[in-house]
């Protein structure tokens, strides 16, 4: 059987988690598959993918502001600048976290966690739009 592969398209927010849990079980459905892995995969150097707690904002607002104190937008030491303070460090943490994230599925539903959730985080201090590619096999 062929993988069922679609592209999403997401408007991110600066510097945030946006939850694409929603999106990514819509794209399960429409692929009529029952059991298997979905991989999400982000086609960009300045965001990235996570699994993290979808119940209380604040742990993903903790999250966000660690990875800034972790890399500072003011290193003197960077080189890669042309689109602004912003380039080298999104890319940094785009490296530090993952480009992609394998959720397995049973019974057409994703078998994410109680609390889990599945995160578009952008590392960029402005909104973007991003295109996501979902493998479902």
């Amino acid at each position: 059987m062929q993988p069922f592969i679609k592209r999403i398209r997401v408007r991110s927010q600066p510097k945030r988690t946006v939850d694409i849990t929603d999106e990514l079980a819509a794209t399960l459905a429409e692929s009529g598959r029952t059991n298997g892995l979905l991989t999400v995969f982000g086609r960009h150097t300045s965001c990235s993918l996570v699994i993290m707690e979808n119940a209380d904002p604040s742990a993903r607002h903790d999250l966000e502001e660690f990875i800034d104190r972790l890399v500072p937008a003011d290193d003197p030491h960077y080189t890669h600048t042309l689109e602004g303070p912003d380039d080298m460090p999104s890319h940094i943490k785009m490296a530090l976290t993952r480009t992609s994230e394998v959720i397995p599925f049973e019974d057409g539903a994703l078998l994410l966690g109680t609390w889990q959730g599945v995160f578009l985080w952008e590392h960029r201090s402005r909104s973007h739009t991003r295109e996501l590619v979902v493998h479902i096999g």
